[in-house]
């Protein structure tokens, strides 16, 4: 049976488990080599879940419960979840933050079972990521002000993120040192800490160093910046809430009414590359993917783009 419950907002599980969470969370950084970011998201999935069981049970100590804990908690709690309309994308991550977490609970021999074990995650179907054009890429490239102090920059990161296909975060911590000109190479730090070289063009390389020798060379970067490729006014790195706010206002201002982000240049970079003949293989190591299954959607989004072909033109499908 489904149990639709109310969140307990006041509940802090940093005050019920301060060692067991600090302990875990070290665990994630220094063992698996998560970034913040994904250290917090887990995090957040294991609070999420012990918040669950204070609301249902009135938990007060939850290390003293540990072993107590059954696939049908689990169970039922994503029944929960499924209540509040929390989407399988959603369940999906908040599952993988649990089985990470028995994981290391197991690993330091805090309980012998682990409930998830036995759990799937949610079916969500296929997703096909939205994709830019070409001429709407380039379209909002050539719209940018150059006589602006922020031209330069906000033309160059366009052009890393969708000639290199990185993720934000790789771009907002690009390090002028790992630039490698004369071979046409960018050195990344992707997820884990892995690192992999990525191809950049001639003109990308350009227009890249023509920001790097022109207007950062006007800005003084703050001492633990001193190496990274794209600065604020303020001499420190962009964020990724300000690298997606000047990827929408470009879209914006060009009439592009898709729903996209810094990611969506990525998306664009694989899919052209594919539809264009490139090895599977070889955009997977580009894109920086563990498993090649991660890169086939892009595989999907020229399925359709045939399809789409297919329908439009040919006389048999032709309405």
């Amino acid at each position: 049976m489904r149990q639709t419950l109310v969140p307990c907002f006041d509940f802090n599980i940093m005050n019920l488990t301060p060692n067991l969470i600090k302990h875990y969370k070290d665990y994630l950084r220094l063992e698996l080599s998560l970034s913040e970011n994904s250290v917090e998201a887990y995090q957040h999935d294991v609070n999420l879940f012990l918040q669950y069981l204070e609301c249902r049970d009135g938990m007060h100590t939850v290390s003293a419960e540990i072993n107590d804990i059954k696939q049908d908690d689990i169970e039922n709690f994503f029944a929960y979840l499924y209540d509040l309309n929390i989407g399988a994308t959603s369940q999906a991550r908040i599952l993988s933050g649990l089985k990470s977490f028995w994981r290391y609970l197991i690993q330091e021999q805090i309980t012998e079972t682990d409930p998830t074990v036995l759990i799937s995650s949610p079916s969500m179907g296929r997703h096909l990521p939205e994709v830019l054009t070409y001429e709407e890429i380039q379209k909002m490239i050539d719209s940018i002000d150059l006589s602006q102090p922020t031209g330069h920059r906000n033309k160059a990161m366009i052009e890393v993120l969708y000639g290199c296909g990185l993720r934000v975060s790789e771009l907002t911590n690009l390090q002028i040192s790992n630039i490698y000109r004369n071979d046409g190479f960018l050195r990344i730090i992707g997820k884990g800490s892995k690192e992999r070289l990525v191809p950049i063009g001639d003109s990308s390389l350009k227009i890249l160093y023509q920001y790097i020798e022109g207007a950062r060379l006007h800005i003084t970067p703050k001492p633990k910046f001193t190496d990274t490729v794209f600065l604020n006014s303020r001499g420190t790195g962009l964020t990724r809430q300000m690298v997606f706010l000047i990827v929408k206002d470009l879209a914006e201002k060009n009439g592009i009414t898709k729903t996209i982000s810094p990611h969506t240049f990525r998306h664009s970079f694989a899919t052209h590359l594919l539809e264009g003949g490139a090895n599977l293989l070889a955009v997977q190591q580009m894109l920086g993917h563990s498993s090649v299954s991660t890169t086939e959607i892009y595989t999907h989004i020229s399925d359709e783009l045939l399809r789409d072909t297919l329908t439009t033109y040919h006389p048999r499908f032709k309405k």
